[in-house]
């Protein structure tokens, strides 16, 4: 079962024009969207990242706006963003072993991502509403090789009422007001 005290949130390359051609896009950000003040609700850390943003451009104007008040930005050049050195160790220097992973593509960056951590002796729970692909057959596709690799899937919804187990108390209020 998901912990707040042992968990943290992925946000992976959700980016200029690109995250605007995702499948689902609209969809895609409202889900970011609650996840993101979900884990802020739940003062869970947030490592996020951005591929090339010289080149992609920064993460959506939105998303970024959430994100900056709890975490900077992460620049990578690696499709993993394990492979990116100042990510590995804020990831290590944390000393928490469930990752809640959710960002674009599902089927490269997403996909590296998860086979790198997974490699590595961490838990991924992947937010399956809150990933997408270009292509709608690349999402699912690479929904189901992280999940043959070990990753648990799960959605925003799920994942933030497991982490808050209980249906009482000034959070879970705050969290179905979020929610709705």
């Amino acid at each position: 079962m998901l912990t707040a005290d042992q968990s943290v949130l992925v946000i992976v390359d959700v980016q200029g024009k690109l995250a605007q051609v995702m499948q689902q896009s609209t969809a895609l950000h409202q889900q970011l969207s609650t996840l993101i003040q979900g884990a802020q609700l739940f003062d869970i850390p947030i490592l996020w990242v951005e591929q090339l943003p010289d080149k992609l451009g920064g993460t959506t104007p939105e998303l970024s706006e959430l994100l900056s008040k709890t975490t900077r930005v992460i620049a990578k050049s690696h499709f993993s963003a394990w492979q990116c050195s100042e990510f590995q160790q804020q990831l290590t220097g944390l000393n928490r072993k469930n990752i809640i992973l959710a960002g674009i593509e599902t089927h490269v960056c997403v996909y590296q991502t998860c086979q790198d951590l997974l490699a590595n002796r961490y838990q991924v729970q992947l937010v399956a509403d809150a990933v997408s692909s270009r292509i709608e057959a690349n999402k699912a596709l690479g929904i189901q090789m992280m999940i043959n690799m070990g990753a648990k899937l799960t959605n925003t919804e799920s994942c933030l009422f497991e982490l808050q187990h209980q249906a009482t108390g000034e959070r879970f209020k705050a969290l179905l007001k979020l929610i709705k």
